[in-house]
């Protein structure tokens, strides 16, 4: 190909465009704004549950589409990074935590901040639960989940 024939149109061309989260997408979504937990499907050939949620088993095309179950939004910390800069390239005070989070009861995970964490104490397998918004300013998107914070341990009993 020879470039010298090379052309450049300069301006602006109109798009319109929707993005839809399609139909598995679409109800994982509206059931975190709706019930404050997270959409799966489960595969029973392959035993296999999805997150984010599947119509179709990816290993053996098994139809998904009525093997919806509800998980809790919480899990282990598989990997992180810590972000030192925003997007634009200024410091960020403090730095902060995004990690990859295996949530429990499925074979998937979500990406999201950690929060009420300090940096020392971050580790690979901590346990984490989502943080959500209240449920009034939930819009069935990503952003409803805020974060992960540690879980909590539950309080020991005291024995007599």
């Amino acid at each position: 190909m020879n470039l010298t024939h090379a052309r450049v149109w300069r301006g602006t061309m109109p798009v319109q465009y929707l993005y839809t989260a399609g139909v598995a997408g679409e109800r994982f979504f509206q059931t975190l704004r709706r019930r404050g937990v997270l959409a799966v499907t489960r595969c029973a050939e392959c035993q296999v549950t999805y997150l984010p949620p599947r119509l179709y088993c990816e290993r053996c095309f098994a139809d998904l589409s009525q093997a919806w179950a509800e998980v809790a939004p919480g899990g282990r910390v598989h990997t992180y990074t810590v972000v030192c800069e925003d997007q634009d390239g200024h410091p960020l005070d403090p730095p902060q935590v995004v990690a990859f989070v295996r949530i429990d009861g499925t074979d998937g995970g979500l990406i999201g901040r950690l929060l009420r964490v300090r940096l020392q104490d971050v580790r690979v397998e901590m346990p984490v639960d989502a943080v959500l918004a209240p449920p009034r300013r939930r819009r069935g998107r990503m952003d409803d989940i805020v974060g992960f914070a540690p879980r909590r341990a539950l309080p020991r009993r005291r024995t007599p």
